[in-house]
């Protein structure tokens, strides 16, 4: 059992879906509101660290920061405020021990680092994700007979040394959508009815045309599904939606990716085992159920074949997350993983074989990273 506890906390991950770390400091109101995903203000009679995120980043942040664990709240604010933020990101994203970084730059990516930027805190590569959604909002006037046109070049021109693309569908309209490819007309008059209303790509036509533009590019394609804030449905975020666009996609070959899940992580592993064009991760999953997280673990590992798993942390913001996101994955495979040697259904060489299969191999393999990507 400590061997295969040393092999995980020794693999070099690949964060397939990260975004940037926040480089600027954090006031205390600041801080909680980003290790949360509700869109509210905090309020006054609680605080967020009175939450599973909350303990998990006393219990194993603090150590990085220099602090013993479970330090109280204000002991590991002031800490992090003596060091700056400089210096939390690099012992976070270094300790959290992830090889490489794919980040996904569409969410107000000026706030936080880019990929040169995260490579140059981390000393890890760093490869971008490109938002399918925010290149079609750079294109968005002009005429709209010509949008499809305008998008399709953008998308060649963002994408050139992407490593793949990434759709917020679920956040602008839901899952729920016609799989269908839209004809020229149909997109033509959606993109004139968008230009007349203004405001972000919530079409659901357009959104149909610009995932399967990101189709035809031919890069890997991430789906948000499952939990995210508020500005989402959660009812129509289950993965299962997307089953008619998987049959429809399936031909081309191109990977689809089903991020984060929870909490139909079980469902999106019966996508990946009926689908071979299907994968998925729980990623911030883990790190929002903190010391639970093993079990969100477990019902990923029911069905889907361990090809088709990937490690992810989604962390955007506070560095704690970006360190968590690693840390309480090593901690739930260990465990999950331990257990079924323990009881004689796994050989170790198994259970190792199976952590860096989901930690890195797989990321490798889907996004040609090279084996020692």
């Amino acid at each position: 059992m400590t061997d295969l506890v040393e092999t995980i906390e020794r693999l070099e991950l690949v964060d397939h879906h990260v975004h940037g770390a926040t480089a600027h400091d954090l006031t205390r109101t600041a801080f909680e509101e980003l290790i949360t995903e509700s869109d509210r203000p905090v309020p006054h009679w609680m605080t967020q660290f009175d939450s599973q995120v909350g303990h998990a980043i006393l219990r194993h942040c603090a150590p990085v920061l220099g602090l013993d664990p479970h330090p109280t709240p204000e002991e590991y604010l002031a800490r992090r405020a003596r060091l700056g933020a400089a210096e939390v990101n690099m012992r976070l994203l270094a300790a959290s021990g992830v090889g490489r970084f794919l980040v996904e730059t569409g969410y107000r990516g000026e706030e936080i680092l880019s990929p040169a930027g995260m490579a140059e805190v981390s000393g890890r590569p760093a490869d971008e994700i490109v938002r399918l959604e925010s290149v079609a909002e750079q294109v968005a006037e002009g005429d709209a007979a010509g949008f499809a046109d305008r998008f399709g070049a953008a998308l060649h021109e963002r994408t050139r040394a992407a490593r793949g693309l990434k759709t917020i569908a679920a956040y602008r309209h839901g899952l729920d959508f016609d799989p269908a490819r839209p004809g020229p007309a149909e997109v033509a008059e959606a993109a004139g009815r968008w230009q007349a209303e203004g405001g972000r790509l919530r079409d659901p036509v357009l959104l149909r045309h610009v995932i399967w533009a990101g189709l035809d590019r031919g890069l890997p394609l991430q789906f948000h599904t499952g939990f995210g804030d508020p500005d989402l449905d959660l009812r129509r975020s289950d993965p299962l939606l997307l089953r008619g666009l998987i049959e429809l996609a399936e031909p081309t070959g191109v990977p689809l990716l089903l991020l984060h899940c929870y909490p139909y992580q079980r469902h999106a592993g019966f996508l990946a085992q009926a689908y071979p064009n299907v994968y998925f991760d729980v990623g911030l999953g883990v790190t929002y159920t903190g010391a639970r997280g093993a079990e969100v673990v477990a019902e990923s590992l029911e069905l889907a074949p361990f090809a088709k798993i990937l490690f992810s942390s989604d962390a955007w913001g506070p560095a704690e997350l970006h360190h968590l996101g690693a840390e309480l994955w090593r901690r739930a495979m260990a465990r999950v993983l331990g257990d079924l040697v323990a009881d004689g259904e796994w050989s170790a060489a198994q259970a190792a074989r199976v952590a860096a299969m989901v930690g890195a191999e797989n990321a490798r393999r889907v996004y040609d990273l090279g084996p020692d990507g």
